[in-house]
């Protein structure tokens, strides 16, 4: 399935089970050089359809399957692509919409939270990346440095990748805790204890800053969810069946 945003292809996978009400569903986004089929994101939406709920897992600009180059994605194309996907789910009549987000896609999910709290009924932030709009800021980002104040043309992140520079120059507008402070529906923070990537203490920090949130330390596990997908799955599955 494909939806557009602004012309760029964006590739989908709605998925239903058997009795869905019409109304719930989970819109998940993935990580950073990642993709709605990789294994933990497989998992994750498994155990949200286990719970009753729709899915919708798609591919961000650059990534995956969709359009656009990975060189030129930012944050904000991130933001707009989920935008345009919670607006095609409204128009198929998905009222009752909770967003998914692993890693830089959990840090996207709470920044469209907090521009759509009326819309949004719940998140599920695994090991979500907030610490990317400060680190641009900081001028440090995935084992480089830079001068923050005179950014590059272009950054060499992992797996040899070429990025713009405009994702620093976006990232470093992005102030996630004003995001977090305006949703006042539940969520959910899954984050591992030996997480390499992305520090726990970011997912303590905004845990204290949502108003209604829940976090869950998954002992032994990483930032990628490969390690215990069983406890993961039990996590989501419990608590999305509390919300209704």
């Amino acid at each position: 399935m494909i939806i557009y945003d602004d012309g760029i292809e964006l590739s989908a996978e709605l998925e239903v089970p058997e009795g869905h009400d019409g109304h719930r569903l989970v819109i998940l986004l993935h990580g950073f050089t990642s993709a709605k089929n990789r294994p933990h994101n497989l998992q994750a939406a498994a155990a949200m359809r286990e719970a009753g709920f729709a899915t919708l897992r798609f591919d961000l600009y650059g990534h995956g399957e969709s359009g656009g180059e990975f060189r030129n994605h930012t944050l904000y194309k991130w933001i707009s692509n989920t935008m345009t996907v919670i607006n095609w789910a409204l128009e198929q009549g998905y009222d009752e919409l909770y967003l998914s987000g692993h890693s830089q896609g959990g840090l996207v999910v709470a920044l469209v939270a907090g521009m759509e709290a009326d819309r949004i009924r719940g998140l599920i932030l695994r090991a979500p990346a907030f610490l990317i709009p400060r680190c641009a800021r900081e001028g440090q980002m995935l084992g480089g440095t830079f001068d923050p104040d005179h950014l590059p043309d272009e950054v060499n992140v992992i797996k040899g990748k070429m990025l713009r520079g405009d994702y620093l120059r976006v990232a470093q507008t992005i102030h996630p805790e004003e995001a977090a402070e305006r949703y006042g529906g539940p969520v959910l923070i899954l984050h591992g204890d030996e997480d390499d990537l992305v520090p726990l203490k970011d997912s303590e920090e905004y845990a204290r800053r949502f108003r209604r949130c829940e976090l869950k330390v998954m002992k032994g596990e990483s930032h990628h969810f490969d390690r215990k997908p069983e406890e993961m799955r039990t996590l989501i599955r419990e608590w999305l069946k509390k919300q209704h």
